[in-house]
């Protein structure tokens, strides 16, 4: 068994209060160029592709006065091209067939990934280091001014979102002005106008170099090819100063303090927010326990008292926000259009109070564990992309220094206390918030500090001169090195088999985790279902399946779910109605049970349905509030003619959810949820032989109606 299954079937098989602290380790090997290029290297031959992952040490924190942006507008220009490519770095990897390619800035990195095919290790090392060590000679005025813009506009969209300039005020209202975190990642205008190409070269010379890098290669990879390779491309690159390490700076606050502002929104939105430990720290990993149970789950004290007892909120959450030198612990709250934002914070306040008195009960304190093991526990079944092995242990090293440092993380949360949590939530949660309320009206417009008049020049500190390049046989005049074949690819056996009650299943099997991850796609059940008078009755009725199914109601069902370590989700497509489970392999028989009483034997309790059909509703005015969203819900129109299918927007409109009732729903589901129609696909750790007979003790009741519901027919487009 390996350690990675150890991990769940020790600490999510059952849920006690002497909870098994995990013992998981991503086996790694490192290796450090002379120049300081710190290289980490995982193995996992399940596919012939490699994760590349490099993070460089640098975000918004280090941004001097007047030059905010500076970090992320060094994300765009690296994408723009090196000295030895002219082109869109995007390019060569579209050729090779790269995927989960990406890169970001926050405040206390920037970072650039994808995943390549095994034989195109090269191309991807060979672009990386050309925009490492060859990146200035690319970058002249027209570069500068293009990005600029294009950043610009980019700050333009954010801020004219709906709550937009939210963030942007609470970073400044809770950090003090001579804090690292003051401004947004995204910069101020003025500072980015006042950029310079000597300001910004010198930037990148103060930051980008090997030596404030970490370079992660994840996948069917090994040691001695890794270091052959980075030495051949990376090994010549000239060092940096090497950077210091900030202290951390919580940035605790003792008095309460109030702002708002108007925006164009459709209802009011309350932010209270606590300064609190950064990541990488026990506290950390103790605030993420203690926001699950405040309001990060379904079943949340928030969500019991104000979204299901208050009915005052259309949504509400609680979250802890981790950078490098402090964090943020945030509430969040829609108060229900035309609702009492007051009552709310009153509201709040009582269940904040009542969670630091006593502390989190048992079940909570194990239901946090196992879903915050469980969510780690999928994110690195992936090699790459965000929360991937790759990324994990890059975080870790630029972070903590030690690549293993989730580990740590993991036994903390194993081992952590309802006394620890109550304690923690007493010293940070207690006072010294900062409550943001936005309200709907005509948008205050945004405010600019003036730029910073005479800024003196970017000082580059002298390189570190205990690290040494190594020559380098690379000749770059001959571009990109590109891949002359591909890997076979070896795609796992598919098994096939009908249930009796016509139900088809496809398994892949899928070793290496105790996870199996389910999706029953139901054809001729999606949006072009809807009867044309009832625009969104699929979506809305698949969204109720959840809430409150066999002997569960809507809060007990999702403590089910939580407490087996298990994922749910349900909704529609265009064509199809689909309900997924992820699911623990130990955990498969009560996680399967729970699916099936979503589909048999879903409730539509009428108490459920009204704040469904509110919160609904009130999501359909968000969408309306929304640039992106509002051109999805014309564009289905504007390309299907009326009475097509297609053509009504997915959430449906305010009249047709108002008019919807129960008895439609209930209709909906006996009519189009029919295993005749259904196909499960299975990807896990089990065999058909296993799987078989668990299906049929879930699903076997499952029978098609006797009269045939019509399928929705192909239209032809005018």
């Amino acid at each position: 068994m390996t350690s990675l299954m150890r991990l769940v079937v020790a600490s999510l098989l059952l849920i006690t209060p002497a909870f098994a602290a995990p013992a998981v380790s991503i086996p790694i090997e490192e290796f450090k160029l002379p120049n300081g290029l710190r290289v980490i290297v995982h193995t996992d031959r399940k596919a012939p592709i490699v994760a590349v992952n490099i993070w460089y040490h640098v975000g918004s924190k280090n941004e001097p006065l007047g030059r905010s942006g500076f970090a992320h507008l060094f994300e765009h220009l690296m994408f723009q091209g090196s000295e030895n490519h002219k082109g869109e770095f995007f390019e060569p990897f579209e050729l090779v067939g790269a995927t989960d390619q990406n890169g970001t800035t926050n405040t206390d990195r920037t970072n650039y990934f994808q995943n390549v095919p095994t034989t195109a290790l090269d191309t991807a090392l060979w672009m990386e280091s050309d925009r490492m060590g060859h990146l200035l000679g690319a970058i002249d005025q027209a570069a500068l001014d293009e990005q600029r813009g294009v950043v610009q506009n980019e700050k333009r969209q954010s801020e004219n979102q709906p709550y937009g300039r939210a963030f942007e005020l609470i970073f400044a209202a809770v950090y003090g002005e001579k804090h690292p975190y003051n401004h947004t990642v995204i910069g101020s205008m003025n500072d980015l106008n006042a950029a310079q190409v000597d300001d910004v070269k010198n930037w990148f010379k103060s930051w980008y170099g090997p030596n404030n890098a970490v370079l992660v290669l994840a996948g069917d990879i090994d040691l001695t090819t890794a270091k052959q390779k980075v030495a051949k491309y990376f090994g010549d690159i000239a060092p940096t100063a090497t950077v210091k390490k900030l202290p951390a700076q919580i940035a605790t606050r003792t008095k309460t303090t109030r702002e708002s502002f108007v925006d164009a929104v459709p209802q009011t939105r309350i932010y209270r927010v606590w300064n609190v430990p950064g990541a990488g720290t026990d506290n950390a990993d103790r605030l993420d326990m203690m926001a699950f149970v405040l309001g990060g789950a379904r079943s949340s004290r928030l969500d019991r008292r104000l979204l299901h007892k208050d009915k005052s909120v259309d949504s509400i959450t609680a979250f802890n926000y981790s950078n490098e030198l402090g964090g943020l612990f945030i509430i969040q709250a829609d108060v229900k259009q035309g609702g009492d934002a007051a009552a709310v914070e009153k509201a709040i306040d009582e269940e904040l109070a009542a969670l630091l008195a006593k502390g989190p009960s048992k079940e909570e304190l194990a239901q946090a564990k196992t879903l915050l093991s469980a969510e780690f526990i999928r994110g690195v079944e992936r090699i790459g992309g965000f929360g991937g092995k790759a990324d994990v242990l890059a975080g870790c090293a630029v972070f903590t220094g030690k690549a293993n440092c989730y580990e740590r993380s993991l036994k903390v949360t194993a081992g952590t206390t309802a006394a620890q949590l109550q304690a923690l939530g007493k010293k940070y949660l207690k006072k010294g918030d900062h409550v943001l309320t936005v309200t709907p009206g005509a948008r205050t417009p945004a405010v600019e500090k003036p730029a910073v008049a005479n800024l003196p020049p970017t000082k580059v500190a002298p390189a570190d001169k205990k690290l040494k390049t190594s020559p380098s046989e690379v000749d770059r005049t001959k571009g990109v090195p590109m891949p002359t074949d591909f890997p076979a690819l070896a795609f796992p056996k598919l098994q096939r088999a009908t249930l009796p009650n016509g139900l088809k299943v496809v398994l892949a099997e899928r070793r290496g985790l105790p996870l199996v991850q389910m999706s029953l796609e139901v054809q001729g059940a999606g949006f072009s279902s809807d009867p044309s008078t009832k625009p969104g009755l699929a979506n809305f009725t698949m969204g109720m399946l959840d809430e409150g199914a066999g002997p569960y109601n809507a809060l007990a069902l999702g403590d089910k779910v939580e407490s087996l370590g298990a994922r749910l989700r349900v909704g529609a497509t265009l064509d199809t109605a689909i309900l997924s489970l992820s699911a623990i392999t130990p955990n498969l028989d009560p996680s399967l049970a729970v699916l099936a009483d979503v589909l048999l034997r879903p409730t539509m309790d009428a108490t459920e349905l009204e704040r469904t059909r509110a919160s609904w509703l009130a999501g359909i005015r968000q969408e309306k509030a929304r640039p992106d969203s509002i051109a999805r819900r014309v564009a289905s129109g504007l390309l299907f003619f009326a009475g097509h299918p297609y053509a009504p927007p997915a959430s449906g409109t305010e009249a047709s959810i108002s008019a919807l009732k129960r008895e439609d729903a209930v209709a909906w589901v006996k009519d189009r949820l029919r295993p005749d129609r259904a196909t499960l696909i299975v990807v896990g750790d089990i065999t058909l032989a296993e799987l078989q007979p668990k299906l049929v003790a879930a699903l076997g009741d499952w029978k098609a109606p006797s009269t045939q519901a019509a399928m929705p027919r192909p239209v032809a487009v005018k």
